[in-house]
């Protein structure tokens, strides 16, 4: 599959990869995995914040669980100069910052899977943990890492 027809076909627009926050690196390449560090809800806003059950819905959080398939996509493309050298998605962890027995992290986390699998097809489908969580870096909403082969 063409990554990048079909993201101009579903006339997606990536963010620009976000600038670090810290002693570390977007991504990193051993072999034919790429490791991608977790990155957190934003828009052209800013970053996307609030807790879901809270004063959030999931239909926010698999919005911001999306917003971050695009900004991860956007990293992957700067790293490895096109999507058109993804082979497959192989993991992701995924987390959503949630009241306490909020039992629902997986429909969050589908805003991001899905986005994978509308971009690249079978091959965006991967192993995955959506953990809830009591609070993450900048307040965001949700921050999903992944784990990527490369052809």
């Amino acid at each position: 599959m063409d990554a990048e027809n079909r993201i101009a076909e579903l006339g997606l627009v990536l963010p620009a990869p976000p600038v670090m926050g810290g002693n570390y690196i977007s991504a990193k390449t051993v072999g034919q995995l790429v490791y991608l560090s977790g990155c957190v809800s934003t828009d052209a806003n800013g970053v996307l914040t609030g807790t879901v059950g809270g004063d959030r819905t999931v239909e926010d959080g698999y919005a911001a669980a999306r917003a971050c398939g695009l900004t991860q996509l956007a990293v992957l493309r700067k790293h490895l100069g096109s999507l058109n050298a993804v082979a497959e998605i192989v993991s992701v962890n995924g987390y959503v910052n949630a009241v306490t027995g909020f039992a629902e992290p997986p429909k969050v986390i589908n805003g991001f899977s899905d986005l994978m699998v509308e971009v690249f097809g079978e091959a965006g489908r991967h192993v995955r943990a959506a953990l809830g969580v009591s609070t993450l870096p900048r307040h965001a909403l949700v921050e999903v890492q992944m784990v990527v082969r490369i052809a």
